[in-house]
């Protein structure tokens, strides 16, 4: 480099700041960064190389956020085949690349295909790390959504409460990653009509995102639509109205027009008011 930085310290800067730009909802300046940076690690270090696969798993990881699932995979995949390669299966980035696969699987409601690779990703981490890691939990959480998917609430939740567990005595109980497996938690109770139970763990996600993201964050689209969901089967549609309102507003400019959280919170927001309209005139 110019500066006399070596090629690859200085992409895994690029590729930590296009992090926190995505943390920090910036998606449009990560989205930007990580092209930049793909190119750089291409060039410098070759397209096979596992700095180019961490650049393409950063990619996969946003483009999966704003909603682009097709570009997503195709990161993915070219990350997956690069680590096969260099790394083997026994890997924490073979652990990382399969979580991920799954994730995108999830968002897209590919349940089946993502439970395949989420699964891996808890074989290989169990293998290679303490079962009380966060990296383990985090593992089993993102099984346990899969598996909310495709009905299996039962095996879901106590994968859920393992991770949970792990989560606030290593992590502390305001952490984002608890509030990630409470959320699905309360998927949980919302599809078994546990309403109150629902709605209490939706609003303790949305606390804590809000500290750790910002009131402003996309990601807490979700969770307001969600908590919205929970209020409106409460039997307060009114109440519920600006809870989609503003998940609608968080997710208008972050994510692609057509991604399916903004479509649902659109579409709940105009059922709901159209729900509300006796209860305001009453």
């Amino acid at each position: 480099m110019a500066d006399g930085t070596e090629p690859e310290a200085h992409l895994r800067e690029l590729v930590d700041r296009a992090d926190r730009l995505r943390v920090e909802g910036r998606y449009h300046d990560c989205d930007a960064l990580l092209r930049e940076a793909l190119e750089l690690a291409e060039e410098s270090a070759g397209p096979g190389s596992l700095i180019t696969a961490r650049v393409l798993n950063s990619l996969g990881v946003l483009h999966k956020y704003t909603g682009r699932f097709d570009e997503s995979e195709k990161s993915y995949r070219r990350a997956l085949a690069i680590i096969e390669t260099q790394v083997g299966e026994d890997h924490p980035l073979m652990a990382d690349i399969c979580h991920n696969i799954g994730g995108l699987n999830h968002a897209r409601g590919t349940h089946a295909q993502g439970e395949v690779f989420a699964r891996r990703a808890v074989e290989i981490r169990q293998r290679t790390a303490d079962p009380a890691h966060p990296g383990v939990a985090a593992d089993k959480a993102a099984l346990a959504a899969l598996l909310c998917g495709l009905g299996r609430d039962d095996e879901a939740e106590r994968l859920l409460c393992e991770a949970l567990a792990v989560f606030e005595a290593e992590l502390g109980a305001d952490h984002y990653e608890v509030a990630s497996t409470l959320h699905n938690l309360a998927a949980i109770r919302y599809a078994r009509n546990e309403t109150a139970a629902a709605e209490s763990m939706y609003r303790r996600v949305l606390e804590i995102k809000q500290r750790v993201l910002g009131e402003s964050h996309p990601e807490l689209g979700l969770a307001l639509n969600n908590l919205g969901m929970a209020v409106w089967k409460a039997g307060r549609a009114l109440e519920a109205v600006p809870l989609f309102a503003r998940a609608a507003a968080l997710l208008e400019d972050g994510v692609e027009q057509e991604h399916p959280v903004r479509r649902a919170c659109l579409r709940n927001l105009e059922a709901c008011r159209r729900a509300a309209l006796p209860e305001s005139s009453a």
